[in-house]
């Protein structure tokens, strides 16, 4: 099932400026933030040598001076914007609702370390992640390839299992798919994800509604006499 989302609903569940789980994502690592301190630090300390040699206006130092001093902290939220700026310029926009059609493991290699052992001899490891991969389709035939990082609350897929998302076009029929976001699989009240595209409070609210819609809908009544449902 596929339903077309209003630009105002979706411009909701994408949200413009980085949500607190985006941030958290651009956040990184111990490493990452350290670099970022680093290269606040030296950015304040370039600017203070430029003031003291060429004598600059200390207004304009300040400026630039704050710009870079917070640089470790504004930095993920303007990665983050720059992704979800890039999911809003597509012009249409649906809720999906599928199955899981499959699931598999993989390795993905994410970089190369070189060392040397102790008998001086130089050696290459390897940084493999584990990832997970889905394939979510429904009865049209529409299906899609998902991989994301591989978490021990991933057990818990099986085929068969309802998934939904949300899905991105130039399209108005949406009949090419360009992106899609993180996967929702609610009898688990789990989300597979590697970037946290969506406002969840947002996406739950689409599909609650979805799902009362269908509730709602008046069975078929069997066409035999005598038969009752």
């Amino acid at each position: 099932m596929l339903v077309p989302l209003t630009r105002q609903k979706f411009e909701q569940i994408i949200p413009l400026i980085a949500s607190g789980p985006q941030y958290k994502y651009y956040w990184g690592k111990f490493s990452n933030s350290l670099q970022r301190i680093l290269i606040s630090v030296v950015t304040v300390a370039v600017l203070l040598l430029i003031q003291f040699l060429f004598r600059v206006e200390f207004g304009l130092i300040f400026g630039f001076g704050v710009f870079g001093a917070f640089f470790w902290l504004w930095y993920p939220i303007f990665q983050a914007s720059i992704r979800n700026k890039k999911c809003r310029s597509y012009k249409y926009s649906g809720f999906f609702r599928g199955r899981v059609l499959d699931w598999w493991i993989t390795d993905r290699l994410m970089g190369k370390q070189e060392t040397v052992n102790s008998k001086g001899e130089l050696v290459i490891i390897e940084n493999r992640e584990k990832r997970i991969n889905l394939e979510i389709g429904d009865d049209t035939g529409f299906s899609v390839d998902f991989e994301a990082p591989l978490r021990p609350a991933h057990k818990a897929i099986a085929r068969g299992q309802i998934a939904e998302m949300v899905v991105m076009s130039n399209r108005p029929d949406l009949s090419t798919i360009e992106e899609f976001s993180d996967i929702y699989i609610p009898s688990r009240d789990l989300w597979v994800s590697d970037y946290p595209y969506v406002r969840k409070d947002f996406f739950n609210e689409v599909s609650m509604r979805l799902r009362e819609g269908q509730e709602r809908k008046p069975r078929r009544r069997s066409g035999r006499q005598g038969n009752r449902e």
